[in-house]
């Protein structure tokens, strides 16, 4: 679809390549797409992107082919984002853009690994801004990106890189320019990039009941406890009084996440029927747009709270959650202590640059080469015994 074609399905608030404040570096426009169909595709064939196939998303990637990796979780994201998109009339290719790029920057072993990775870089770089994931991705799509010959980065448009910016803290916006803005002087982000937000919370929320049921660390009787899972397996279990296992669980799953996208869409355009915004600027000036009814919010709320003391508090995942951090921060030590243990791509002659240096090296492993570089660096298993 041609951007003269697409512009003309759009709603007045969504964004389009009309009202785009474009790229970093001047490019040419795209003939056969629209700019962002360019982003997205520039996007999915960043290795960033193929290497999120092996960072953990809750569980780590070596403990299941069929849990939930942050690859499967970005598509489940986008697929959501997507339909709310849609309905709303929004731009469809920037919402996958921003849903196929939110976690470009995320480490490896989930949340622990962030967690590492900010304590170290307070501890050796206190000025160089900590750790922020989501401003880790946009550092993937401006600079540590390697694909171009005429600049670094993957030279995304404006609103690609500001929807990538979930959260930020002031120090750190105060030196992102423009796409830093919001943070300081109040606004909010796109309505494409609002939407995605909570895409996010669908499908994690969602996807981590499956994963904790399929590991046994949460049970149907917890998960019961919770009125908006409860009303949607009681109607399953009537209308399907035979239907049990993994069959229960997905239709469950299924029609929670169906109701949530509804939900979205229909407070959305309630609340964007009151603001009467006719510009994705009068989107970034105006309160939160984006959002579910207050009842759902609530029942959402309760299910999160669950989640939390039930399955990302397990002794089980909390066992890993310690090894991942330890593995990371020893990794960080021990090349803060001897740069020449890094690539020569990561090794900086500026000292106060090499923690940022080390933390992009680490943001950018796998899993699994993580787990390889630490038993390379600290394990003797290999050595010859005489």
């Amino acid at each position: 679809m041609t951007a003269a074609v697409q512009s003309r399905s759009l709603a007045p608030y969504a964004c389009s390549d009309a009202t785009s404040r474009g790229r970093e570096h001047a490019e040419p426009p795209p003939t056969d797409r629209t700019c962002y169909q360019r982003d997205r595709d520039r996007i999915i064939h960043s290795s960033a992107f193929r290497r999120l196939e092996y960072k953990t998303q809750v569980f780590l990637n070596h403990e299941g082919d069929l849990f939930r990796t942050r690859l499967t979780h970005s598509l489940e994201v986008a697929q959501i984002a997507r339909s709310v998109a849609r309905t709303l009339r929004l731009n469809e290719d920037l919402t996958e853009a921003l849903a196929l790029a939110h976690d470009l920057g995320h480490t490896p072993f989930g949340h622990a690994g962030q967690d590492a990775l900010g304590a170290c870089m307070r501890k050796y770089a206190p000025q160089g801004g900590g750790f922020e994931h989501n401003l880790q991705s946009l550092r993937v799509v401006t600079t540590l990106e390697e694909r171009y010959a005429a600049f670094d980065g993957l030279n995304l448009c404006f609103e690609t890189r500001e929807g990538v910016l979930k959260h930020c803290s002031r120090r750190n916006a105060e030196r992102l320019g423009e796409v830093g803005l919001r943070f300081l002087h109040g606004g909010q982000p796109s309505l494409e990039a609002q939407i995605t937000n909570l895409a996010d919370a669908i499908a994690y929320d969602n996807h981590d009941i499956d994963d904790g049921l399929r590991a046994g660390l949460i049970d149907l009787e917890e998960l019961q406890t919770v009125p908006f899972f409860a009303g949607h397996l009681d109607a399953v279990q009537r209308a399907y009084p035979t239907v049990r296992g993994r069959r229960l669980v997905a239709e469950t799953t299924r029609r929670m996440i169906s109701a949530l996208i509804a939900d979205l869409a229909a407070e959305t355009a309630r609340r964007l029927r009151e603001a009467g915004v006719d510009t994705p600027d009068a989107v970034r000036a105006a309160p939160p747009l984006a959002a579910f009814s207050a009842p759902v919010q609530e029942q959402l709320q309760q299910l999160q709270q669950l989640l939390l003391h039930r399955l990302y508090r397990h002794p089980e995942v909390l066992r890993n959650t310690t090894k991942a951090q330890r593995l990371l921060t020893e990794l960080f030590e021990a090349y803060h202590a001897d740069t020449r243990l890094l690539p020569r791509a990561y090794q900086r002659e500026d000292s106060a640059r090499q923690p940022r240096a080390i933390a992009d090296y680490l943001a950018g492993m796998t899993d699994r080469y993580a787990i390889r570089e630490h038993q390379r660096l600290f394990s003797m298993r290999d050595w010859p015994v005489y």
